[in-house]
């Protein structure tokens, strides 16, 4: 099992994380562990296997007979509870072809996830399905199948599986348990005189002034010259992304004629207020969001307009966008590659960081983290396509990952998660909201749920909602009405941002001149007072560390 390193020094000042830690350990602690790698051989189940430990899967034909020849394991589960999250793994050996995708479901006594885990699979060796489910409601007999992608009749072999429950709370702690490892840090203040001399009984005030995590929102050009929303947006926001203002088809809807009037504007309104943006995107594969003129291209020409493309917008804008977002939704559209051959996006990537060296290179998909059921683009596929480019040569620095949810599978998040983390790679959700079929109400509790699942996995370095402000509304999820008055969604903003924010700390030194508390990453601004006329002011940041961060102050 994999743990996050916890020191003692960290734990003895704060009774609060260690309350929290041993209320995670009353229950199972998550296992984060996961492997994209085929083997020779299936490792040790997760958590022992769980509730399926003992437990062999039935062969059954697609006709739910015993089979002689080819079968399907499947796994019958009794008393599977309400609200329950459900974290299920195995690993899969196929025969019969050389690689399948194979995909979990589950068939309960009211209906039917049509997927809680993939995985692509090889011929003669073993790969790793990590997934999971919440059931909507309890069921006394439930089935776990395995199903083939292929139209083809494949053996699918099954060993170590594990699945293991979280009540609620319990993975509410085992959230909690991250968020106070690794988005937090312990701090120890020591308080001095001029000679080095311990100062006991000296006040300390301090106050977090910048966060370390980006937490944003797109914005379009309806902020422009709009005070009531930008106020609204820069109170809560520390991060931008422009909706639709850099595409291609903004920036130059007909060949040769650029205008970055827009942008511009935009960029000097989050530049005025210290916001980061991301630059999204220099070219998007989805035919219907390519300009007209460009579709009608072909060879040198299309070679030409596209490298005039980066320069352009690279050149313009260089190093004022923390990222971009180079190819968009590549793995569901290949109009260019369709035109200019397999390597073209590789050469996307190349061209762009020689025009922009400092950027952060992103791809960016959709249904990688809401579902399983997109055959293309699983976990594993994604991957595999990141990897590709990789061993090309490309200067890619970061997985992008939309979020455009209807309904979300916590436990499936955080597994799709755990995948992409063996990638090493920074990992942002992009474009997260939830689908306006549900009522705002149900908006508000499944965005918490993302919200939550993203802001409390190590390797999720930044989130920004989809949720730009237009006169009829917003994409499909709005945080406030027109008058900026806010919807459940804005609530759920609101609550977290101050929940993952440390308020102001007050507090004296003891009899070692020392002060600890533990704080959120980011920037702090410190106050020290000793008797009536001695005070000192200064500021530290607080980075991701595993150690305590200790910050001397002299009165």
């Amino acid at each position: 099992m994999k743990h996050f390193p916890i020191f003692a020094d960290f734990l003895a000042p704060f009774s609060l994380l260690v309350a929290t830690l041993a209320a995670a350990n009353d229950g199972p602690l998550y296992d984060s562990t996961a492997y994209t790698e085929c083997k020779a051989w299936p490792e040790k189940p997760l958590y022992g296997g769980g509730i399926l430990k003992h437990q062999h899967p039935e062969m059954r034909s697609d006709t739910g007979k015993f089979a002689v020849g080819v079968y399907t394991p499947v796994f019958i589960l009794y008393n599977l509870t309400q609200g329950t999250s459900y974290c299920f793994s195995t690993w899969v050996k196929i025969g019969g072809t050389e690689s399948a995708l194979i995909r979990a479901s589950l068939k309960t006594d009211n209906e039917t996830y049509n997927c809680i885990g993939t995985v692509l699979a090889k011929r003669g060796c073993w790969s790793f399905l990590k997934g999971g489910f919440v059931l909507g409601s309890p069921s006394n007999v439930s089935e776990i199948v395995f199903q083939n992608s292929h139209d083809e009749d494949i053996d699918i072999v099954i060993a170590s599986a594990a699945l293991q429950p979280f009540t609620e709370q319990e993975w509410r702690n085992n959230q909690q348990y991250i968020i106070n490892t690794v988005k937090k840090r312990a701090v120890t203040i020591h308080v001095s005189d001029e000679h080095g001399d311990a100062l006991q009984g000296a006040d300390i005030s301090l106050k977090q002034v910048s966060k370390d995590f980006p937490f944003g929102s797109a914005i379009a050009s309806s902020i422009l010259g709009n005070s009531p929303y930008q106020n609204w947006f820069v109170e809560r926001f520390n991060a931008a992304v422009f909706e639709n203002e850099l595409k291609w088809s903004a920036t130059e809807p007909e060949q040769g004629k650029l205008n970055y009037t827009i942008s511009d504007q935009m960029l000097e309104f989050v530049r005025a207020h210290q916001i980061i943006a991301r630059g999204h995107n220099i070219f998007w594969e989805d035919p219907k969001f390519i300009p007209a003129w460009v579709r009608n291209l072909s060879g040198p020409d299309l070679w030409s307009a596209v490298n005039s493309r980066i320069q352009s917008l690279m050149t313009k804008y260089k190093e004022q966008f923390i990222h971009w977002d180079v190819s968009n939704e590549n793995l569901h559209f290949d109009f260019y590659e369709q035109r200019l051959g397999h390597n073209a996006t590789l050469e996307f990537f190349r061209t762009a960081h020689q025009a922009d060296p400092l950027a952060t290179l992103f791809m960016n998909e959709f249904n990688v983290v809401e579902t399983c059921s997109d055959g293309k683009s699983t976990v594993d596929g994604y991957i595999a396509r990141l990897r590709e480019l990789q061993q090309g040569g490309v200067y890619m620095d970061g997985i992008g990952l939309e979020g455009h949810f209807t309904i979300p599978n916590p436990p499936l998040i955080r597994a799709v998660l755990d995948k992409l983390t063996s990638l090493n790679l920074p990992i942002w959700l992009t474009e997260v909201d939830i689908s306006s079929s549900l009522s705002q109400e149900m908006q508000a509790t499944y965005l918490e749920q993302v919200l939550r699942e993203g802001f409390s996995h190590p390797s999720v370095n930044g989130i920004m909602l989809w949720t730009a402000l237009h006169p009829k509304g917003c994409y499909q999820m709005c945080l406030t009405d027109d008058n900026f008055r806010n919807l459940p969604a804005g609530d759920v903003v609101d609550k977290l941002l101050k929940e993952w924010y440390t308020d102001e700390v007050n507090g004296q030194t003891d009899e070692h001149g020392s002060f600890s508390f533990s704080g959120f990453l980011g920037e702090y601004r410190i106050v020290a007072k000793y008797g009536k006329n001695r005070t000192a002011a200064s500021t530290f940041a607080l980075c991701r560390g595993d150690e305590t961060r200790h910050f001397n102050i002299q009165l």
